[in-house]
């Protein structure tokens, strides 16, 4: 799978539990394997450490010790070493860090100063709780995710041309948790993106796929980035598993998060037929051999079809793990009449 962060990980704990459903302990002959390449453009340098949001997210909602009520973070959390932090000026008083989450972050960052890579590390974290998925960085290199933001508030002065004024960047986890996406997007930037590549076992786990699911994360900053990362679109063109996205959308309107204040910036309408042809059809050289849309989008997978890709629809909600598992099992049946096809 491809994922993004807290959509991203409801989806992947529906895969495992329809996986575990259909292929118990092995049985038949048979055992699932789950592995999910994970977003890294939200990752930031912030008070010192680094944090890996979108795997965090996923760590600790796999490992069942995620915060069900807030979406994100740990159960049971305290935030007064946040607070220290905002006495002495230190960090983002608006980007609480937790208390449990700190220690995975310094954890995280003592190891980097040691020396490990990031794959290296992420490895390490998951060997604490059983999660019954693995779980991979799309790439060793920081391509933390810049926004390009129209504000006018922001013009330099001193500026001679039109194309900066009223215009600046800034770090993606400040547009999207300070602002929360009001400030308009003009573009998106990922950090050392050029130099990135896949991190190891990456290109190996698609190849040996027998399907790869692309989640109903954001499309720009989330799903974008992985992609983004150079031999990413190579190794998804190469495989011979069916590629089958789950749309984020459904009835014009984003399933969580704000997809729908990043699309524009790259110019997609927010609807469940406009990003699965963003997506494009992988024999055109796109990313999809299948598209599954929610039931109040079935037109959409109609006019998907008429044109030579295989779509379908079915409820996409996921309110609860039963339902997240139903999902999980409609993509792969997906998957598995594409191949059959």
């Amino acid at each position: 799978m491809l994922a993004g962060g807290v959509g991203g990980s409801r989806f992947v704990r529906g895969v495992r539990e329809e996986c575990a459903r259909r292929w118990p302990d092995g049985e038949g002959g048979t055992e699932a394997s789950v592995t999910v390449v994970v977003n890294t453009g939200d990752d930031i340098w912030l008070s010192g450490v680094r944090l890996m949001p979108d795997f965090d997210s996923l760590l600790y909602s796999l490992a069942g010790v995620n915060d069900t009520e807030r979406g994100w973070g740990r159960a049971g959390e305290t935030e007064r070493v946040a607070a220290e932090l905002r006495e002495w000026g230190v960090g983002w008083p608006w980007f609480t860090l937790g208390d449990l989450d700190l220690g995975t972050h310094l954890a995280r960052t003592a190891w980097l100063r040691e020396g490990l890579t990031p794959s290296q590390i992420t490895e390490r974290l998951q060997q604490r709780w059983p999660l019954g998925v693995r779980l991979l960085p799309a790439t060793d290199t920081e391509v933390d995710t810049h926004v390009r933001v129209a504000d006018p508030e922001a013009s330099d002065p001193e500026a001679s041309d039109a194309e900066t004024r009223g215009k600046r960047e800034m770090h993606f986890q400040e547009w999207w948790t300070r602002y929360h996406a009001t400030l308009p997007a003009l573009a998106f930037r990922q950090q050392n993106i050029a130099d990135a590549r896949p991190a190891p076992g990456v290109a190996e786990a698609i190849a040996d796929a027998d399907l790869v699911l692309v989640a109903p994360s954001n499309p720009v900053v989330s799903i974008g980035t992985i992609l983004a990362v150079p031999g990413m679109r190579e190794a998804l063109a190469a495989t011979t598993a069916p590629v089958v996205g789950v749309s984020p959308i459904i009835g014009g309107k984003v399933v969580r998060g704000m997809a729908d204040a990043c699309l524009p910036a790259i110019g997609v309408e927010t609807s469940a037929e406009a990003v699965g042809r963003h997506y494009g059809f992988r024999r055109d050289g796109g990313l999809l051999d299948a598209w599954l849309v929610d039931e109040t989008d079935a037109a959409a997978a109609g006019s998907l079809t008429a044109d030579g890709l295989l779509a379908a629809s079915a409820p996409l909600w996921m309110h609860d793990l039963d339902r997240s598992a139903d999902l999980a099992g409609a993509a792969i049946d997906l998957g598995t009449a594409g191949r059959s096809a």
